[in-house]
């Protein structure tokens, strides 16, 4: 993972290029202030002020250019204002006039982030952005590294990211900040009662057997935060084997673990007053002779039977098992995170998150950080007349609904059984990806939901 920073630096009066922001509403009136040398330049870059773009403003002398930098509108431009610069500018120090906001510098480092891992030759040099102190300078870092947590662990192909691989990267964070790791593997899974987590990854091959890994950090005597974290890492949708094309990105279908895993990072490198479990079901969805079929009954850690009615509907089967566990344990609130249907893609598209819970007023504080933090998320309803849809003659329920309509809330609905009412709960089916690369977003893995969580468990747990 990149060292986020090294694209920042903390404001001591160093020489440092201007970065000037410009809105289109005020752009004329800038423009006629400029040297005429300078106004040609903006000419030149058919510059008008739009978000995501630049002009080079030539100064007194070959040396001393600055970078005008469009946001578009008033109130426009987002954290992402300053993405393009940073990949676009020669390697050097930039100061944005007026200071740079948090968001601002948080959107400049991500701008930088590259997946590398089987790229050959030297990274390119850091832009590196001045910002106010040392305080903003480690908050930013840290949201920029665990979002590119994501972002790597999203990206890397499967034969790389097996269940093993998940696991590892969870032993990682668990040896960087003292927490204690646990797994169950293979057979195993059995005999602990997590039979939904076995049957999915069952029929993997040898050395990526299904596996739960739970990693517990702090003090036993604080409020318990579980996150939860779907680890499918490779999805072939099973026996109801997916199309090519349907096939394409199913890396990343442990999107939801990547961003489970990135949170309790943040949860940790804060060292927020919790007594944080973190839970993750690591499987492949694979075809063999002895995978998981249309029509088998399945048990469950809960002791609810489920019919399979779909083999690629096994992302909610390994978070029914880890669902369990949780609520054993009566946590003071739980969230669990998954790239779970197409459904919600489809309602919603790549950009926002779909997030389901029965408490109102954690709905609101979600909705409310990541407003604040520049991380939208969206709220869909835990319609609960639609549990019919998931009825079964021959177990307690169905692992999928028939027909097409509210998949994504039939998948939160099946949920929702295997937790408790009065348990503060959420879920969110994330997509973790971006399908076209944006300023500051590459085409590929992505954190979705994860600050607007993270802004939300600080209010809750460090209220001052």
């Amino acid at each position: 993972m990149q060292d986020m920073k090294t694209y920042l630096a903390v404001d001591r009066d160093q020489d440092a290029r201007a970065l000037i922001p410009v809105t289109t509403s005020e752009f004329e009136p800038w423009k006629e202030e400029l040297s005429p040398r300078a106004r040609a330049a903006v000419e030149a870059a058919q510059f008008t002020g739009e978000a995501f773009t630049q002009a080079i403003l030539p100064g007194s002398d070959a040396g001393a250019w600055s970078v005008a930098v469009g946001l578009g509108a008033a109130g426009e431009a987002d954290m992402w204002a300053l993405a393009t610069s940073a990949k676009a500018l020669p390697q050097g120090t930039y100061r944005l006039d007026g200071e740079a906001p948090q968001g601002a510098a948080l959107g400049w480092a991500l701008g930088q982030y590259r997946f590398d891992r089987y790229l050959r030759g030297d990274a390119p040099q850091p832009r590196v952005l001045l910002v106010a102190d040392q305080d903003i300078l480690t908050e930013t870092a840290m949201l920029a590294e665990a979002q590119a947590l994501v972002r790597d662990l999203v990206n890397t192909p499967a034969e790389d990211m097996g269940p093993a691989d998940l696991e590892a990267a969870i032993r990682h964070e668990a040896e960087t900040f003292g927490a204690a790791v646990k797994t169950i593997t293979g057979p195993a899974l059995l005999s602990e009662n997590y039979p939904a987590i076995h049957a999915v990854g069952r029929a993997a091959a040898p050395g990526r057997e299904p596996r739960l890994v739970r990693l517990d950090w702090g003090d036993a005597d604080a409020p318990q935060l579980t996150l939860v974290g779907k680890g499918v890492c490779f999805d072939s949708g099973g026996l109801d084997v997916k199309s090519a094309a349907g096939m394409r990105h199913m890396k990343k279908d442990m999107g939801g673990a990547a961003h489970a895993i990135a949170l309790a990072r943040l949860v940790m490198q804060a060292a927020l007053p919790v007594r944080l479990t973190l839970l993750v079901a690591a499987v492949e969805n694979a075809v063999s002779a002895n995978a998981l079929r249309p029509g088998d009954v399945m048990a469950t850690r809960k002791g609810l039977s489920v019919e399979i009615h779909n083999t690629d509907a096994e992302g909610r089967l390994v978070l029914c098992d880890c669902l369990a566990l949780a609520e054993e344990e009566e946590p003071d609130l739980l969230i669990d995170f998954a790239t779970l249907t197409g459904a919600a893609r489809v309602a919603l598209g790549p950009d926002l998150p779909a997030m389901m819970t029965h408490d109102d007023d954690i709905a609101d504080a979600l909705q409310l950080a990541g407003s604040k933090v520049d991380d939208p998320i969206w709220r869909l309803p835990l319609w609960s007349p639609y549990l019919k849809m998931l009825k079964s003659e021959i177990a307690d329920l169905s692992n999928a609904a028939s027909g097409g309509f509210a998949g994504a809330i039939t998948a939160g609905l099946y949920l929702s059984r295997f937790v408790e009412a009065d348990t503060k709960w959420v879920h969110f089916d994330t997509f973790a990806w971006m399908p076209a690369a944006r300023p500051g977003r590459p085409l590929g893995g992505e954190a979705l939901g994860l600050r607007a969580s993270f802004a939300m468990i600080r209010l809750r747990y460090t209220p001052n």
